[in-house]
Order: structure tokens, then sequence, then C-alpha cells
């Protein structure tokens, strides 16, 4: 039987979604690049992006803006599912052009032996 929410996993897959979210709003392309599963099957849905495969992600990463890139994130869950299984959702608010926006985040996390990579993303903002 599958265990859910192992607390040690649970722990180990929070400790790394905050390097992500760090890394994000510091524009740390390097890190998000080692955290992403580098693969053809990899998938981004971004808010006015749907990104593809590992170099798709990665040529976005390096031609986005890289200022104010800060947000406040709140709801943040993790679901972990066996030892190498994870769901992370969030939610978040940011400044986006003068303008307070909220959104959400999801990814999915699989643990490969180089250990965890986000396998699939998605952020969308809701309605103003």
């Amino acid at each position: 039987m599958t265990t859910i929410n192992d607390p040690n996993v649970v722990a180990e897959v929070t400790e790394l979604y905050l390097k992500y979210e760090d890394a994000l709003c510091n524009n740390k392309v390097e890190i998000l690049d080692e955290l992403f599963w580098d693969s053809a099957d990899v998938l981004r849905f971004g808010l006015t992006e749907n990104l593809y495969g590992s170099e798709e992600i990665r040529t976005f990463r390096h031609s986005r803006p890289n200022f104010n890139l800060q947000r406040e994130i709140f709801n943040l869950k993790v679901v972990t599912f066996g030892q190498d299984t994870a769901a992370v959702t969030l939610e978040f608010r940011r400044v986006m052009d003068g303008v307070q926006r909220s959104g959400r985040q999801s990814q999915m996390w699989y643990k490969f032996p180089q250990g965890w990579k986000v396998v699939s993303a998605h952020v969308s903002l809701l309605p103003l």
C-alpha cells in the first residue's frame, strides 16, 4: 500500500519547493533548470505560454524579464504518494504592471535516481 504524506517526504519536497520559490523570485535560472526534469516530456503551462520540453522552458526562462519577480505565497500544500511522487499547490499574490494580481500554481514532482524534479507545472492568474 502506498504511504500518503510520509512526514519525511513532505519535508524533503517542501524544502525543495522553497528552493524553487527563491530561485524563481531571484531569477536564479540555473537552479530552476536543475529542479525541472531535463526531458522532452516535461511541460510548463504559464500565464501566456505553453512550453513543451526542457529546451522550450529553458529558452523562456532565459528570455523573460528578470525584475519585479517577487510574490507572496500562501496555502502552500505538499501531498506525497509513496517515496517518489508529489503534488505541490499554492496560491500567490504579486504586483504586475502596478496592479496586485492573485494566482495559483501547481506542480507534479517525481523522484528520479538523480533526485526530485518538476515534471509538470501550471501557473494561472485569477480574473481581476
